[in-house]
């Protein structure tokens, strides 16, 4: 697939592609028909999850959401500006990220409760997984204000889904601390038995694969999703030893690092592959 524009923001890519525009052949009925279509409701919060890096990824009904709204808050809205005016969609943004949504957590539920409807966005995923949203949801609830879901990707879960290794039971960690408190969630993480999702930059990838290996038998399994769902999206998996070597055998790294982690416990032999005739 190829792409004809990208944003940046970091590491962080949006990757817009032509065929978004195209109708889906496999479709028997257009999702935005009258008869199916569905409109942001007054005084509702809506949490819509965004692509995670392919734009086709965007589901009819979030798309249905977001141009309905009253006001649509993001992390940066020169990011979601331009997606969002790649699909059309017109309502006006209002910024809601880490730095102030203690504050503007009051302020939209207020707008809320004289009948706005409010659409959060991230810049890439689910709204409050790894990202703002927790505070405002609360406040919500605690207002009495109706919360709606608007499921869409989960870098997380997507990596789990693709990695092989046990998803009955897993847990996540989001991103580890830099400094204080890493080293004790590390050797933590190491006793857990539990299948571990977090996240890490391409800065640090390799450092925790390091911190990892001291803790760890090197042969535990482990996978690193990389650029999922875009053009140069990667999955690798072996043990830490294996992926560590991998990673610091390239000059750079590139892209978001989804990490997973097996148990302590898990072990796996061999799936034979019946052979087919020639």
């Amino acid at each position: 697939m190829k792409c004809d524009k990208r944003y940046r923001r970091g590491q962080a890519f949006i990757c817009l592609v032509n065929a978004v525009r195209k109708p889906n052949p496999f479709m028997t009925e257009s999702p935005l028909t009258e008869e199916n279509r569905q409109l942001a409701e007054p005084g509702t919060l809506y949490l819509v999850g965004t692509p995670i890096g392919n734009v086709q990824d965007f589901t009819p009904r979030a798309q249905q959401i977001l141009s309905s709204a009253s006001v649509i808050a993001c992390e940066d809205t020169r990011t979601s500006g331009a997606m969002l005016r790649r699909l059309l969609i017109q309502t006006p943004l209002t910024s809601f990220h880490q730095h102030n949504e203690h504050r503007k957590a009051g302020e939209l539920v207020k707008r809320l409760q004289t009948g706005e409807s409010v659409a959060l966005i991230s810049d890439a995923g689910m709204p409050a997984i790894s990202d703002p949203g927790f505070l405002l949801a609360r406040a919500a609830h605690q207002a009495g204000v109706k919360v709606v879901p608007v499921p869409g990707p989960v870098a997380g879960v997507t990596a789990l889904a693709a990695s092989g290794l046990p998803s009955d039971r897993f847990v996540f960690e989001g991103f580890l601390p830099q400094k204080k408190g890493r080293k004790t969630r590390i050797a933590a993480l190491a006793e857990e038995e539990r299948t571990v999702v977090l996240y890490e930059s391409p800065h640090r990838i390799e450092k925790l694969l390091r911190e990892l290996l001291e803790v760890c038998e090197p042969g535990r399994l482990c996978a690193v999703g990389r650029e999922l769902t875009k053009l140069f999206e990667e999955i690798l998996r072996g043990s830490l030893t294996e992926v560590h070597a991998t990673l610091s055998s390239r000059e750079k790294q590139k892209g978001e690092f989804v990490f997973i982690l097996a148990g302590k416990n898990y072990s796996e032999e061999s799936v034979s592959v019946p052979e087919t005739d020639a």
